[in-house]
């Protein structure tokens, strides 16, 4: 029997997995230009792994459902994402004053991630 759903949500959390190493290694890189930039990178990087959870809870979530809700999910879960990204890089560069380099990288790195993930399903 082929479930769908079953199968998005490996993916989802191959992809977060990866994610979050990438994220590790970025911090990593940036460790030797001190723990604010290591930091910064793991900020950056973790606002998009964490984006993209949410964004599985919201786009599998729900079940089965017409193509319509599904679809409404799955963009609804997308705009969640980047509002998640957007609110904790606010917040790592407006409040605790993070150098923004490494957190974009941070963020770069991540989302290449997710991508390499997507292409190498196996």
């Amino acid at each position: 029997m082929h479930d769908p759903l079953s199968a998005g949500r490996r993916l989802a959390s191959r992809a977060t997995a990866w994610q979050a190493g990438a994220a590790a290694l970025v911090a990593l890189a940036f460790l030797p230009f001190g723990a604010p930039s290591a930091l910064a990178a793991v900020v950056g990087g973790g606002a998009v792994v964490a984006g993209t959870a949410v964004a599985a809870l919201m786009a599998l979530g729900g079940g089965i459902q017409p193509a319509g809700m599904a679809i409404g999910r799955l963009v609804a879960g997308v705009m969640l994402k980047w509002v998640v990204v957007l609110a904790v890089l606010t917040l790592g560069m407006g409040v605790f004053k993070l150098p923004p380099l490494p957190m974009l990288v941070g963020v770069l790195a991540v989302t290449l991630a997710f991508v390499l993930a997507n292409l190498l399903k196996r």
